[in-house]
């Protein structure tokens, strides 16, 4: 196979400057892909499927008539790869906003000084679905709220990254990366020789270490489980990767309990004290004493020990009202509230249906725009102006009208592409960049992240449960010539 009819019809391509030249530090990649032998890349890609399969990376689609399904997750063995100077600014940016973000979710819940200085508006603090009125007046432990993010990330025609959405509260994906890199390293053992890639193996560490330091001023190993609710959810893969990955319990709300305020582990040598939980599971379902009394995925009493400051939840509960697509619009302003610094990477310019002017802005051109519910997941609900049909417009503009708050409009972007291989040839579909940052002790990006692919033709949704699929990302080390290596193969 080769890319000599590949095609970028004008998109910005994540490989290629224009149809015909690769960028200076993609052409080891295209090289190394034109060397192998007829068939060859095709074969390895089966191969892929096929340990994708037998190491069991999958996850679970939910449909009313065939309910849950079990799938494996669409890959594409082309990777995705990031110069070392555009790594540079996302990290950058990625730590001023996640460091931002913090000082905002802590300050709305305690001295609530944006809020006076009427930066962001008080009414669209309240009335977020995410909002916890059980929270205010309390920080979590080192006051840290978002100890792990997945930020989403587009680049435009312009060539620059945007911020397309923030996940503050159990963003998904990182077992997919993982698992991605190892995949790569079997199919194309040689590559890593001949290219420095940026490790991101060590993730597990980063993570078990983030979540200690919560407690590790009371204690010298803080017990760290990972609570999910159970093996019916779709990220449940995620949950017994990652817990095997840390190298601690995946336990369910059943195999704790609180006794005197503090939280115990049930095992057949009777209760072990637990200090730290990443949860996988909302803020509603928590406990049932605080939060929704019919859920039975969580553990009664949670929440008192935890506002006793004798375990430590990851990601905090409340800290999901900076999920909201609302208050994304208003990020920008609050990394200069609190830090005074402009923003590294942007925003995608973003109308907020709840103010008349833009309300207004977004009904007359609603055909320019993309338009999406405050609060949905996974692609749903979103409307793509220029490709809607006149009654999906008129739909979305009575939704608005009915309830300006649970929607905000964006400039519609040119989603990059990258090359993804089609029966027997290379075609370009749209991707996004979902990196992982790890909030401890320190900031820590992952070097890379989830790269979404869009593997329906002319599609720009990327989630696994519309169609997507995802491709490894690699950063390339901040080195001259990294990429010239002489034509070695794969």
């Amino acid at each position: 196979m080769d890319f000599k009819n590949y095609d970028t019809e004008g998109f910005y391509d994540e490989v290629f400057k224009d149809s015909a030249t690769p960028y200076e530090w993609t052409r080891f990649l295209t090289d190394r892909i034109e060397s192998l032998s007829d068939g060859e890349l095709i074969e390895r890609q089966k191969a892929a499927e096929i340990n994708l399969f037998d190491m069991g990376v999958t996850f679970t689609l939910y449909s009313e008539k065939k309910g849950s399904e079990e799938n494996i997750f669409p890959f594409d063995i082309i990777p995705r790869i990031v110069s070392a100077e555009d790594w540079e600014k996302i990290e950058r940016g990625l730590k001023q906003r996640i460091h931002a973000l913090n000082l905002f979710i802590d300050d709305i819940y305690n001295d609530r000084k944006i809020l006076r200085d009427k930066v962001v508006p008080k009414e669209l603090i309240l009335s977020s679905r995410e909002f916890r009125l059980d929270c205010i007046g309390f920080s979590p432990p080192r006051k840290i709220w978002c100890h792990i993010t997945g930020t989403d990330l587009i680049r435009h025609s312009d060539g620059n990254f945007y911020i397309l959405e923030d996940n503050l509260r159990s963003p998904s994906g990182v077992s997919y990366v993982l698992e991605n890199r190892e995949l790569l390293k079997r199919t194309f053992p040689k590559v890593f020789d001949a290219v420095k890639i940026m490790p991101i193996s060590d993730y597990g560490l980063h993570l078990l270490d983030t979540l200690q330091y919560l407690l590790s001023d009371r204690s010298a190993n803080p017990k760290v489980v990972l609570l999910t609710p159970g093996i019916y959810n779709s990220a449940y893969f995620e949950h017994s990767f990652l817990a095997k990955e840390m190298g601690i319990e995946l336990v369910e709300g059943r195999d704790l309990v609180v006794v005197d305020n503090f939280v115990h582990l049930k095992t057949t040598k009777g209760l072990e004290k637990v200090d730290v939980i990443y949860r996988r599971i909302d803020d509603n379902f928590l406990d049932p004493q605080v939060f929704r009394p019919d859920s039975v995925l969580g553990v009664p009493g949670l929440f008192n020990a935890y506002k006793a400051g004798n375990v430590a939840i990851a990601n905090a509960p409340g800290g999901g009202v900076a999920d909201d697509k609302i208050i994304y619009a208003y990020v920008e302003k609050i990394i200069k509230y609190y830090l005074g610094e402009d923003p590294v990477v942007s925003n995608v310019p973003t109308y907020i249906c709840e103010e008349d002017e833009a309300r207004k802005y977004v009904l007359d051109n609603i055909e320019k725009l993309v338009v999406k519910p405050a609060n949905e997941s996974g692609g749903y609900g979103i409307v793509f102006g220029p490709k809607a049909t006149k009654e999906e417009l008129s739909q979305a503009k009575k939704n608005i009208k009915a309830n300006p708050r649970n929607y905000i409009a964006q400039k519609t972007m040119s989603l990059s592409r990258a090359p993804v291989i089609v029966d027997d040839h290379f075609e370009g579909r749209h991707v996004d960049l979902r990196p992982f940052i790890l909030y401890g002790k320190d900031i820590f990006v992952l070097p890379g992240g989830l790269t979404r692919v869009a593997l329906r033709k002319g599609s720009m949704i990327v989630n696994s449960s519309q169609g997507g699929g995802s491709k490894d990302t690699w950063v390339l080390a901040p080195e001259k010539n990294n990429g010239g290596n002489g034509g070695k193969k794969f």
